[in-house]
């Protein structure tokens, strides 16, 4: 059935980069967005200028509440859907340790996993969450539950199973053989790769390969996985994993990689480049498809290689302040051309709604030092939430904004669920220049959205429930 919805629509239109994103924004205070009965957009704009075929249809008038394109979390565990705010008493690598592996390994128990799932879905639901990146279990009946319940939801989702060969005893329910590694992601590939239709391109289930970090493989792992991508890259298949988050001068992350591989720079290991010196043992993982979580400490030859190849970033600022890793650099990482998307991180990060997300972008980046220091414009915020995120997953094409031809993901935002967002929307102070108070009124919004504040979710024309 055709559906007009009513609301004050704000996205961006076209396909603009990070940093022009304030020439594409679209706000439309009365407007209109139209979906098919295949659930794509056939008419974004206002109110008054309805086409007249459309004004016997039914209308759904979510006034004076907003329309937004669904947020794309390109960074969250789902088997740490029960681990969110874990003490490790120490940053990353002793948080994994105390706290995160042993957490993970109680998905071994089906009965847990498939809780797990429900309440991972339950959860992305309420925090209008319409597209994910998911970093899977390694138990392959969890990643069943998760891609069954997914499907069930009407989500869109990419995941795989977290890939581990080597670490510690605490880890060791987690890690494979490296026979066993291939063969799992293979068999996960083959069961679940656009197992919802059957076609890649109308698919909302996708499967990706995930090593979990560098330090939880070896070369022997990153070769076989690179052959296995080059074997299914024109299926569609994506690449996830954790890329410079950590870095503690001596036992970080970042300087851990590099004494272990021996390798010039953290992203070599993954771009085929993981023997000593940096000298080729395989296939890049990297690509358009690929996405590399937080990216706080990459060289500037680092951002280039990505950018070249199309590789994408989730920034997860909010689980950089709960680990203590630092800042992403934004001025200079988006100067580089790369693709900048949104990533919860949930659960290092102890949000699942990507506004929150934003919200702490914003904090992070005016507060960097200097000439880095810059205030982010509420469409770079937006940009990075929404069609930032279609673009890291590849399907721009399909979502991300309103653009007619597009499948119908949105959320409807009401802010009267949400008390302190109410009296910033309607109360807060707006400038006269109409530009600047279509910016205020945006800003307010992203800073102030809570998962109270979302009311429906949409994906492809469909209303999802929790």
């Amino acid at each position: 059935m055709i559906q007009v919805h009513l609301g004050h629509v704000f996205h961006l239109a076209g396909r603009p980069g990070v940093g022009d994103s304030a020439a594409a924004l679209v706000t439309l205070p009365d407007g209109a967005l139209v979906v098919d009965d295949d659930g794509r957009i056939v008419f974004c704009g206002a109110r008054g200028e309805l086409p007249a075929r459309f004004g016997s249809v039914e209308t759904v008038d979510h006034r004076p509440g907003f329309l937004l394109p669904g947020f794309v979390d390109t960074h969250i565990h789902f088997p740490q859907t029960y681990a969110g705010d874990s003490y490790g008493g120490g940053q990353l690598l002793e948080w994994l340790d105390q706290c995160i592996f042993p957490a993970e390994s109680r998905l071994a128990e089906p009965e847990f996993a498939q809780q797990a799932a429900v309440e991972f879905c339950d959860r992305r639901i309420a925090a209008g969450t319409t597209a994910a990146m998911v970093f899977g279990s390694a138990f392959p009946h969890a990643q069943d539950a998760l891609f069954s319940e997914t499907r069930r939801r009407g989500l869109r989702m990419v995941s795989g199973r977290g890939i581990q060969t080597v670490g510690p005893d605490s880890a060791a329910a987690l890690i494979t053989s490296e026979e066993d590694a291939l063969r799992l992601t293979a068999a996960e590939i083959d069961k679940w790769h656009a197992a919802d239709t059957g076609d890649v391109s109308t698919a909302l289930l996708h499967v990706a390969i995930v090593p979990r970090f560098a330090p939880a493989v070896t070369p022997e792992t990153l070769k076989n996985l690179g052959d296995l991508y080059d074997s299914v890259r024109d299926r569609g298949v994506y690449v996830h994993s954790h890329l410079n988050e950590n870095n503690r001068p001596g036992t970080g992350e970042v300087d851990t990689v590099k004494q272990s591989y021996q390798v010039d720079s953290y992203l070599d290991t993954y771009d085929g480049k993981f023997l000593p010196g940096s000298s080729a043992g395989g296939t890049s993982l990297l690509g358009r498809r690929t996405i590399l979580a937080h990216c706080v400490h990459c060289q500037d030859a680092e951002l280039e290689r990505m950018a070249q190849t199309g590789t994408s970033i989730s920034h997860c600022p909010t689980s950089q302040l709960f680990l203590g890793s630092g800042t992403m650099p934004w001025r200079r990482t988006v100067e580089s051309g790369v693709n900048i998307s949104a990533g919860t991180d949930f659960g290092a990060g102890d949000e699942w709604l990507i506004p929150r997300v934003l919200g702490d972008a914003f904090k992070v980046h005016i507060s960097e030092e200097g000439d880095a220091g810059v205030s982010m414009h509420p469409a770079e915020m937006l940009f990075v939430g929404t069609l930032g995120g279609a673009r890291a997953l590849d399907m721009e094409d399909r979502f991300g904004n309103f653009d007619v031809g597009k499948e119908a993901d949105f959320v409807v935002v009401d802010p009267s669920r949400t008390p302190a967002l109410a009296n910033s929307v309607i109360g807060g102070v707006r400038s006269t220049d109409g530009e600047m108070a279509r910016d205020q009124t945006l800003f307010a919004l992203l800073m102030g959205i809570r998962e109270s504040s979302i009311a429906q979710v949409y994906v492809q024309g469909r209303r999802v429930h929790g």
